[in-house]
C-alpha cells in the first residue's frame, strides 16, 4: 500500500523535524518547569500561523487552535511535553545537555510529530472545524492532564473528541497499535506507616516490633493478589520500598512500606484498595499495633478508549502505514491522558519506536527519528476523517 500525500509531503520536512527534535531531547524539563520547552513550541507555533496560542493552563502547557476552511467540530490532539529525572548514558551528540533530566520515554518525538502536524494543518487548511492542539506538560506522575482539566481547558477549548499517541519500543518502526476499552493501566502509588514501640534487640518482648507487622502485611498482599481476584483480570501490587531502623542493635518505633497497584478496571481498583485497607489494619491489631493506609496524591484512571473514535483511529492509520494492529495487547504501565479520556471521547494509540529500540525509562533510550512523518501523518488524517460526505 502506498503512503497519503500528506506522509509525502510531510516526510520531506525530515532533516526540519530531527533537527527539532534533537533540540527538545538535548535540554529536557521536569513537569511543570518546561519553561525553555514551551518557548520553543510557542515559537514554531507562530511561525506556522496557528490562529491561537494559549499558555494559561497547567503552568507550562500551551493549546493552539488552527481553524479550517469548512465547518465541523473542534477536534483535539495532544502531546507530552516533559521528561524525567533521569542521568542519560547515551553518547551521541544530541544527548541531554541538563543534569539528571533526559527525555527517556519520547516526548521530544511526541511534541515534534504534533508540531509537524501543525505545520501542515496550518499549510493546508482544507479540513473541517478546528484542530485543537494540547502540548501537556507534567505527564509523568505528577498530573499534568488533571491539572489542565481543572484549570478549564476543556471548557476554554471544548472538543468533540481527542487523540494521543505513544511511541512503542516493541513495536515495528511505522507500526500502529489501538484497541477498544482498556489500553493502559490505573496506577496508585500507596503508603503504609506503622508505628510500634521501639527498644534494645536483646529484650524483644519489652517492645512491639514493626518489622514484624511489616512483613506480615507484605505476605498478606502476596496472597492478596493470588487470591482475590479473578486471574483473567489484570492486577498487579508491587511493594517497593520497606523501611524499618537504622542501628542493628535497636528495633525500631516505625516501619513504612511504599508501593503501587494498577488495574484495568476502576471496580476492581476500589476492591484492590479496600483489601489493602483491611489488610494492613488487622494484621497491626493481631500483633496489639497500629498502621496507616493512605493513597498517593495523584492516581491515575485505567486509560479507556471509545468504540467509534478508535474506528476513525484505524483508519487514518491505515492512510500512512500497512501496519495497523487492531486489538493490540494493553498494558499495565499507565497514563494521564486517562484524564481526558474520562472527559472526552476518543483514542489513545501506540506507534512503534522499533523492535531493537531501548525501552522507555531507560538511560539508553532514544526517540526514533524515521516515525516522526508517521504520528504526524498520523494527526493530519484523524482530522481529515471528520469531513462530511
Amino acid at each position: 500500500m502506498s503512503k497519503s500525500l500528506i506522509f509525502d509531503e510531510i516526510s520531506t520536512w525530515q532533516a526540519e523535524a530531527t533537527q527539532l527534535r534533537h533540540r527538545l531531547h538535548q535540554f529536557p524539563e521536569i513537569g511543570f518547569n518546561e519553561i525553555n520547552t514551551q518557548k520553543l513550541i510557542i515559537e514554531q507555533l507562530t511561525s506556522y500561523g496557528v490562529d491561537e496560542i494559549n499558555t494559561q493552563f497547567a503552568k507550562t502547557g500551551v493549546v493552539a487552535v488552527i481553524q479550517g476552511n469548512q465547518s465541523g467540530p473542534a477536534i483535539g490532539l495532544r502531546a507530552d511535553i516533559d521528561a524525567l529525572p533521569i542521568t542519560e548514558q547515551n553518547h551521541f551528540e544530541h544527548k541531554s545537555n541538563n543534569s539528571n533530566k533526559m527525555h527517556a520515554c519520547g516526548h521530544d518525538g511526541h511534541t515534534t510529530m504534533l508540531l509537524m502536524a501543525a505545520k501542515y494543518l496550518c499549510l493546508h487548511r482544507n479540513f473541517p472545524g478546528k484542530a485543537i492542539l494540547f502540548f501537556q506538560p507534567a505527564e509523568e506522575g505528577l498530573g499534568g492532564a488533571q491539572t489542565m482539566i481543572s484549570d478549564g481547558v476543556l471548557l476554554h477549548y471544548p472538543v468533540e473528541a481527542v487523540y494521543a499517541l505513544h511511541n512503542m519500543p516493541h513495536l515495528d518502526v511505522g507500526e500502529f497499535g489501538f484497541r477498544t476499552g482498556s489500553i493502559m493501566a490505573s496506577s496508585d502509588r500507596f503508603y503504609i506507616r506503622i508505628q510500634g514501640k521501639g527498644g534494645h534487640a536483646a529484650i524483644p518482648h519489652l517492645t512491639q516490633d514493626p518489622m514484624l507487622v511489616a512483613s506480615t502485611i507484605y505476605q498478606a498482599i502476596q496472597g492478596f493478589t493470588a487470591r482475590s481476584f479473578d486471574p483473567l483480570q489484570p492486577v498487579v501490587i508491587s511493594v517497593t520500598q520497606m523501611q524499618c531502623g537504622e542501628a542493628s542493635n535497636v528495633i525500631a518505633d516505625e516501619a513504612n512500606i511504599v508501593g503501587t497497584f494498577r488495574t484495568h478496571s476502576d471496580s476492581i481498583r476500589n476492591q484492590v484498595i479496600d483489601g489493602l485497607e483491611r489488610i494492613v489494619k488487622n494484621v497491626a491489631q493481631a500483633f496489639d499495633m497500629q498502621a496507616e493506609f493512605k493513597l498517593g496524591a495523584i492516581s491515575h484512571p485505567p486509560t479507556v478508549n471509545h468504540n467509534t473514535e478508535v474506528d476513525i483511529a484505524i483508519n487514518a492509520a491505515k492512510q500512512v502505514s500497512s501496519k495497523v494492529i487492531t486489538d493490540v495487547a494493553p498494558l499495565m504501565g499507565s497514563e494521564d491522558f486517562a484524564f481526558f479520556l474520562k472527559a472526552v471521547k476518543g483514542c489513545y494509540g501506540f506507534l512503534g519506536n522499533g523492535k531493537h529500540s531501548a525501552s522507555l525509562h531507560n538511560p539508553h533510550y532514544d526517540f526514533n527519528d524515521e516515525i516522526i512523518p508517521y504520528g504526524a501523518a498520523y494527526f493530519v488524517e484523524v482530522i481529515h476523517s471528520y469531513r462530511k460526505e
